[in-house]
């Protein structure tokens, strides 16, 4: 029998070796997406940190977690002060369309205030600490008037605008009594908003919710007290819940999804810099916001 070459035998090792990645390629997904091969009978956690900006990442975690048959129930972990009206309600949206399927389970950590409690409102059951900080039940938006300074410095500033409305709210100028109203009106429907939604989530009738919907933010247990939150407890206790909730026999194991990719800001100063810039800044001010920010 010839002997094959050192070449002819490194080629058919790199065709071996590309026909198992290959295969590899095709079946991950699918394991990924099905849990085939994964252990079965899992809670899923989403966390939900630091003031909510955008929805992405969180609606992505929780569509996985839904379509994944090895995943039973899933506790979604919220720490924010609430944040911009629009992602809010999508995770919000999320889970009406998880809870079909799954139970869901809020555990508040420090704070859940806002839109925090807003998020939280949407699943099976509450869960809060004893001294976290919860409801919040507003809205909130933030402008400045720098038309003073500018006069002090000598600086004209001004803009040219069609409609209105357009430029309602411009640091540039004070607000007219009419803008005041059109911009309160605005506000009064978001706020509306919040009142049903939690009303709906939590199974209390509108003007019940309504009287709590002050802005104030209570402890986790007047909130208990109160009916917003059903039970007191930490996050282990969230997942054992879950996993009974979800039909999980013995000892209950959490799972959670995949860490996303660093950004640059993050690889280079750290996870902890970019939240504490991303909680700083915050959604932009001169929006609606489901937003727990004293003295702001």
């Amino acid at each position: 029998m010839a002997k094959r070459s050192p070449l002819t035998i490194f080629l058919m090792l790199g065709a071996i070796l590309a026909f198992f990645i290959g295969v590899a390629l095709l079946i991950l997904p699918v394991v990924g997406k099905k849990g085939i091969l994964a252990k079965t009978n899992k809670v899923g956690v989403v966390e939900i940190i630091g003031v909510i900006a955008d929805s992405k990442t969180t609606l992505k975690q929780l569509k996985r977690f839904r379509e994944n048959d090895a995943v039973k129930a899933v506790v979604i972990r919220i720490n924010s002060p609430g944040g911009a009206v629009g992602p809010s309600q999508e995770i919000l949206e999320e889970i009406s369309r998880m809870r079909p399927k799954k139970k869901v389970v809020a555990s508040m950590g420090s704070v859940a205030a806002s839109g925090g409690y807003y998020i939280a409102s949407g699943a099976d059951v509450i869960i809060a600490n004893p001294g976290t900080l919860t409801g919040s039940i507003g809205v909130i938006m933030n402008f400045a008037n720098v038309e003073k300074l500018t006069e002090k410095l000598g600086i004209d500033l001004y803009n040219l605008h069609a409609g209105k409305f357009k430029d309602v709210g411009s640091p540039y100028r004070s607000m007219t009594p009419v803008e005041k109203e059109y911009l309160q009106k605005l506000l009064d429907n978001v706020h509306e908003q919040f009142i049903v939604d939690v009303a709906r989530g939590r199974h209390m009738l509108a003007h019940k919710v309504r009287e709590l919907a002050d802005g104030r933010v209570f402890t986790g247990e007047t909130a208990k007290n109160l009916g917003l939150v059903d039970k007191l407890g930490d996050l282990q206790d969230a997942i054992d819940l879950a996993g009974r909730l979800g039909g999980i026999k013995g000892k209950v194991e959490a799972v959670y999804p995949p860490k996303e990719k660093l950004s640059l800001f993050s690889l280079i100063f750290g996870n902890e810099a970019e939240e504490l810039l991303e909680t700083w800044l915050g959604p932009a001010s001169a929006v609606p916001a489901y937003l727990f920010a004293p003295g702001r």
